[in-house]
């Protein structure tokens, strides 16, 4: 259980925790993997959405999934890329979560994930929770708790503690 004051002062923080969606380059999974290159590439991401036409996100996107289609053959091929769509090579299988979750989920996930894809309860896609914008805000907890708190040392009886005498 994370501590009431630190989530707290998380919570503080918590409107600037999710990327909204209008903000995220995104793409569709009928595009052809030339699109979802050329986006990609300008937009310098590890990895991006995969929306369907109603906004519900249905996948996820890496440059590395891409040229693994392009070096199919002994040679790179790119004009193949038009040959091919988001949806035969986006990932499908990814953790959301959705926009009214618990706090201690989301860090549990984010150990794992760079970012976590935001959905609403209707699963429509509304921002990414980063594993930036979290440690941020532990950063300001970690700067800021000693003015808001006093914080003592709590006394440990050695007889209660594990493996001494």
């Amino acid at each position: 259980m994370i501590s009431p004051a630190i989530e707290k002062m998380i919570q503080e923080k918590a409107g600037d925790f999710i990327i909204p969606a209008v903000k995220i380059a995104n793409v569709q999974a009928d595009n052809p993997l030339m699109h979802a290159f050329l986006i990609l590439t300008k937009v310098k991401y590890a990895k991006i959405p995969v929306l369907d036409k109603e906004s519900h996100i249905v996948g996820l996107l890496s440059l590395s999934m891409i040229t693994d289609t392009m070096l199919e053959t002994d040679d790179v091929c790119v004009d193949c890329l038009n040959d091919h769509t988001v949806a035969e090579v986006m990932q499908t299988e990814f953790d959301t979560i959705k926009t009214d979750e618990t706090l201690e989920k989301e860090l549990h996930l984010l150990v794992d994930d760079a970012f976590l894809p935001v959905v609403d309860q209707q699963n429509v896609f509304v921002g990414l929770l980063t594993r930036r914008e979290i440690m941020k805000s532990f950063n300001y907890v970690a700067h800021t708790i000693d003015d808001q708190y006093t914080i003592t040392e709590k006394h440990v009886d050695p007889i209660h503690v594990v493996g001494q005498k």
